[in-house]
């Protein structure tokens, strides 16, 4: 099935070039010991798509300054699990963590931190929204100012959203996403076709 990804470079927070080339893993020096072996490790498996970990994590926190301390977070825990990661997709094994280190931040630091919405009503309604994941909606939501993209993006409930941003921004496949979110590629699919919708939706009734 052919998607066309969202890549705005407006919602890719711009910025995120800067934190990861002022990450502290990205000056780390070789090192002869085992923990320098599971530094270079880290730094070969995480440094890459620490813009990605940005990313994400200001998606699902919807704050800046909280992405960075989820991230270091997440960056930390990987360094302490990077031996049990040989099998893993680098990517798609550091934005586990992030997605998990996120919620946790959200848990600690908001009182409601979700929006409540019960997933299986929404998706046994729907059992045809799987396919309608197709490029139309996409190639709106591409379409639109940045600005209205956002705001509609913030407002989708927190399992929506993050799989919008894992497969329209980040362009993560079905299988990653659901690895990293722990569900089935059937629930992937059903949550951003209805994500899109969503988005469109309310892009429509800010534009009227």
């Amino acid at each position: 099935m052919s998607v066309v990804d969202i890549h705005c470079p407006d919602l890719m927070f711009p910025d995120v070039a800067d934190k990861v080339r002022s990450h502290p893993m990205s000056g780390q020096s070789k090192a002869s010991s085992k923990t320098g072996d599971d530094k270079r490790s880290i730094v070969q498996r995480v440094l890459p798509h620490l813009g990605d970990a940005h990313s994400l994590a200001r998606w699902i926190t919807g704050d800046r300054n909280a992405a960075e301390e989820v991230v270091q977070e997440a960056s930390s825990r990987a360094f302490r699990a990077i031996r049990t990661a040989a099998d893993a997709s680098p990517r798609a094994w550091l934005l586990t963590i992030v997605r998990d280190c996120a919620y946790t931040w959200l848990q600690k630091n908001q009182e409601n931190p979700f929006t409540r919405v019960d997933l299986h009503a929404v998706e046994d309604k729907q059992p045809g929204r799987a396919s309608a994941c197709n490029s139309s909606d996409a190639t709106i939501i591409a379409r639109t100012e940045a600005k209205h993209l956002e705001a509609a993006i913030f407002a989708l409930p927190a399992p929506f959203r993050e799989t919008l941003v894992l497969r329209d921004m980040l362009g993560l496949s079905y299988c990653e996403i659901a690895e990293i979110t722990g569900g089935s590629v059937g629930i992937v699919m059903s949550r951003l076709a209805d994500a899109r919708d969503r988005v469109i939706r309310t892009i429509g009734r800010k534009l009227s």
